[in-house]
């Protein structure tokens, strides 16, 4: 079973409104659940301002299923995990604090998370750590904080070089269409412009066939004046009455 690293900050709430207020520092959660060689499932869970305040729990298999039976959560564990997930980055979570004297600060610690209000609750207990302790739980938390940082920040990298490359070849595609765009613009008005000459070249060469220029010509030819008909005419008559 393997379940995704969380890290995120977490609200604050005092058990009691009569104690002093809780950390100055915001609290940062890291929740890791993996399968370590040679060693069953456990959740890790820890908590730190890295300043004075780190507490941390770690939940063995046998641990996650007593929470399962408690939380009366069925199905896979596969699915139980999901919902341990879904309700550590619910916005209900929260840590709630206590002190049981005023001097003594905070004693007491433990995680609430809930997926949504009316869903099962899971409760865990902190323990604070100090010393060597507390200082390798926040150097192991930032480094693995780091760890996560590396990978999305690979992840953004690799998404804008393919957004990148997408990008060219848009653009590479814009600027060959617009290239055939004016192709065809060009085309299209020389084709317009032959049609209109062959147009006009028809109209022409039919005005000045032969055919219309000897037809025109016999027309003209056949026309005598009015004066020579007259004389014809005249003439024709004196044949006549001799």
């Amino acid at each position: 079973m393997i379940m995704e690293a969380i890290f995120r900050q977490v609200k604050i709430e005092l058990s009691s409104p009569n104690q002093e207020s809780g950390p100055n520092s915001p609290l940062i959660l890291y929740i890791d659940g993996n399968q370590v060689p040679n060693t069953s499932f456990s959740l890790l869970i820890c908590v730190t301002d890295f300043h004075t305040n780190t507490w941390q729990a770690r939940k063995s298999l046998h641990d996650l299923e007593d929470m399962r039976d408690v939380t009366g959560i069925g199905g896979s564990w596969s699915e139980f995990l999901d919902y341990v997930t879904a309700s550590f980055m619910s916005e209900d979570l929260k840590i709630v604090m206590e002190e049981k004297s005023k001097s003594g600060g905070i004693t007491s610690a433990k995680i609430i998370a809930q997926k949504g209000k009316g869903m099962p609750r899971i409760s865990i207990s902190l323990s604070k750590l100090v010393d060597a302790t507390a200082s390798d739980v926040m150097a192991n938390m930032s480094f693995e904080l780091f760890k996560q940082y590396e990978c999305v920040h690979n992840i953004l990298t690799k998404d804008q070089e393919h957004i990148c490359r997408l990008t060219n070849l848009l653009k590479a595609e814009q600027e060959k269409n617009e290239s055939l765009r004016k192709q065809l613009d060009a085309l299209e008005f020389s084709s317009k412009r032959q049609k209109s000459d062959k147009i006009s070249d028809m109209s022409t060469s039919g005005q000045d066939s032969p055919g219309k220029r000897n037809q025109t010509g016999k027309v003209s030819s056949r026309i005598v004046p009015t004066h020579r008909r007259a004389k014809v005419r005249g003439a024709l008559l004196q044949d006549t009455e001799e």
